[in-house]
């Protein structure tokens, strides 16, 4: 008895649904819906009565749940999710940077009409004419300059040799079990939270106890500045320091190079891009400062550029001396002080790109 055995009918291929590309929103599909959201809600609120701040709230709230409900129709919910939380995110960070535009531009736009060779290369005050009896203002910030870079690199030659070989010892000779690893990272803790206004107030007190009162000097307000920038210098070249490897240590340790030889070969040239930002990050934040300044240095129009004697000027104190203690021309001392902020503000920006070369040309040639 032969038994056939019916062949079976092969079944149609039915290919494998890729839930995770199907349904793609269009490529620009935030932008589109955002502008669709400002329109939207500018609309609304022309009617009921417009403010910037209620529109812009508003047009953020209806632009996520407007994106959100797109994308879980046309995608599904963890692209959905997705989305919202990348538009979170991208909101946190105009919102961030919204101060920082605002105040480049603002220093910028009424800054730039005082901003030109005069104004840098004269130094500004009154001038009285005993024959017509006639004062006349001059507008300049030479001697703001001079006192800033000076004071500012004072400052700058005190502390960072200090806070690098601070750093150096908290990472390469001390353990963390030690007292005096602990004590010294507990005191950079301390200071970083020190107010500059107290930090004036020591270097102020200081000078007074050594030369006597109204002891206004440069070098006064560079220790003041010091103080600040110690920690800072500390904490940003001792985490860069941590960064270079233990291989690098080791393998110089095998060929019978000495601690201090490997440190100086070895460690600092890899972390000195690292350093050097640090630093530059301790000069930014102490350049601008006021209270210190003003508290330990005075301000004077004179041209001073001895740092041992007498008051000196600075553009921070500038900008707020021509606001707060204006002459007899307001427009004129408040022009200054803009002028002041930006000059301030470029040399910030001119002390970077300097120290972004050098952390190029020192740094090590696997990394340039």
């Amino acid at each position: 008895m032969t038994v056939t055995l019916g062949s079976r009918s092969p079944r149609p291929h039915n290919p494998i649904t890729n839930t995770l590309t199907t349904g793609q929103l269009p490529r620009f599909v935030e932008f589109y819906v955002l502008a669709g959201a400002l329109v939207v809600m500018g609309g609304a609120l022309l009617l009921i009565g417009f403010s910037w701040g209620g529109w812009i709230f508003l047009s953020i709230v209806l632009y996520l749940i407007a994106l959100g409900a797109l994308s879980t129709i046309a995608e599904n919910r963890r692209k959905a999710t997705d989305r919202i939380v990348r538009s979170l995110v991208s909101i946190a960070f105009l919102l961030a940077i919204a101060p920082l535009i605002s105040t480049l531009f603002t220093v910028a736009a009424k800054g730039i009409g005082q901003l030109n060779w005069a104004f840098i290369s004269q130094a500004g005050g009154a001038a009285f004419n005993p024959d017509t009896l006639a004062v006349t203002i001059t507008s300049g910030a030479l001697q703001a300059i001079v006192g800033t870079l000076i004071i500012t690199g004072t400052a700058a030659l005190m502390s960072i040799p200090i806070g690098i070989l601070t750093a150096v010892y908290l990472v390469e000779y001390a353990r963390p079990t030690e007292w005096m690893a602990r004590s010294v990272t507990f005191l950079v803790d301390v200071m970083t939270g020190i107010p500059s206004i107290v930090a004036g107030l020591f270097a102020f007190s200081l000078f007074t106890l050594i030369v006597g009162p109204k002891a206004f000097s440069g070098f006064s307000a560079a220790v003041a500045l010091s103080v600040l920038m110690i920690p800072i210098v500390v904490r940003s070249c001792e985490e860069m320091l941590r960064l270079v490897p233990h291989d690098l240590r080791e393998a110089s340790f095998a060929l019978g190079v000495s601690r201090f030889s490997t440190i100086i070969k070895i460690v600092l040239p890899t972390a000195i891009a690292g350093i050097i930002t640090g630093v530059m990050l301790a000069i930014a934040r102490v350049i601008g400062e006021t209270a210190p300044i003003f508290m330990a240095a005075s301000f004077t129009d004179n041209f001073n550029a001895n740092p041992f004697s007498g008051p000196m000027q600075t553009l921070p104190v500038l900008a707020y001396t021509g606001y707060k203690f204006p002459g007899q021309d307001i427009a004129a001392s408040n022009a200054s002080a803009w002028g002041a902020a930006l000059l301030l503000v470029l040399i910030v920006v001119i002390l970077n790109i300097i120290a972004r070369i050098v952390a190029r040309a020192f740094a090590p040639k696997g990394t340039r």
